[in-house]
């Protein structure tokens, strides 16, 4: 419930169909069983301000006021904003939400939501290139894991996205059929074609902002941000992968 109503609250009081919609591979039932219910317990408006109150908490914890506070980090803010603010919001609904969103004073906040919103505004661009090339919620989720890179396996990835064993199988049978397949579960040619045409697609939707930087000022933005992401990673407040598999019911 959480993840999907901090993810969806910039929506304001969204509907379950239109936030599976949107995310895409989740099963539409388990979104179901949190929303609506979620904003008769916290209202969007709440469910945003909690949010951005516990990142300001988690930052200052692993990287420290004085990191939080430095330079590195305010001139990290900038950049991220000025690629953000490059974004263009036609046909991408969770990007357009949150960039509504006023924009927070602190360099810190703003950096996490210069973030949210190019991640949002490419993770858009995705589900076009998805949907351009036929490729439905489950079959995105087996071609993904498929691959071999991808965070979860393909039991932990069914069961996080909370579809049966059933309907997974199902589309691995109509996968393989197709060509896209082989027999062991791996990509064939023709599946690592379709997943490469996807992902260029996306990766060519999610380029202007970054463009808009110019080279220099976005390789700038990764140099600052690379030690921040290792202190988060380091500090073990993200579950590992068998533990944000397990099923969000609760």
């Amino acid at each position: 419930m959480a993840y999907f109503a901090g993810r969806a609250a910039a929506l304001g009081r969204a509907s379950s169909a239109a936030v599976a919609a949107m995310l895409y591979n989740f099963n539409p039932a388990l979104v179901a069983r949190h929303l609506p219910r979620a904003w008769d317990l916290a209202s969007p408006e709440r469910v945003i301000e909690a949010r951005l109150s516990a990142v300001d908490r988690a930052l200052r914890r692993i990287l420290g006021d004085e990191a939080v506070g430095g330079p590195e980090v305010a001139e990290a803010a900038a950049l991220a904003r000025a690629a953000a603010e490059a974004c263009s919001p036609e046909g991408r609904p969770l990007y357009a939400a949150h960039a509504q969103l006023p924009w927070p004073r602190e360099p810190h906040l703003v950096l996490w939501h210069a973030i949210t919103l190019l991640r949002e505004h490419r993770g858009d661009g995705h589900i076009t290139a998805l949907v351009g090339h036929g490729v439905g919620a489950i079959a995105a989720l087996v071609t993904d894991t498929a691959t071999g890179r991808s965070l979860f396996g393909a039991q932990q990835m069914r069961e996080h996205r909370d579809w049966s064993e059933q309907e997974w199988d199902a589309e691995v049978s109509a996968l393989t059929e197709a060509g896209l397949l082989d027999s062991s579960g791996r990509l064939t040619e023709a599946g690592s074609r379709l997943r490469s045409r996807i992902e260029e697609a996306t990766d060519a939707a999610a380029a202007p902002p970054y463009r808009s930087l110019g080279a220099d000022r976005a390789e700038r933005l990764i140099a600052l941000c690379k030690p921040l992401r290792d202190a988060v990673v380091a500090s073990g407040d993200l579950p590992p992968a068998d533990a944000a598999a397990q099923p969000a019911h609760g």
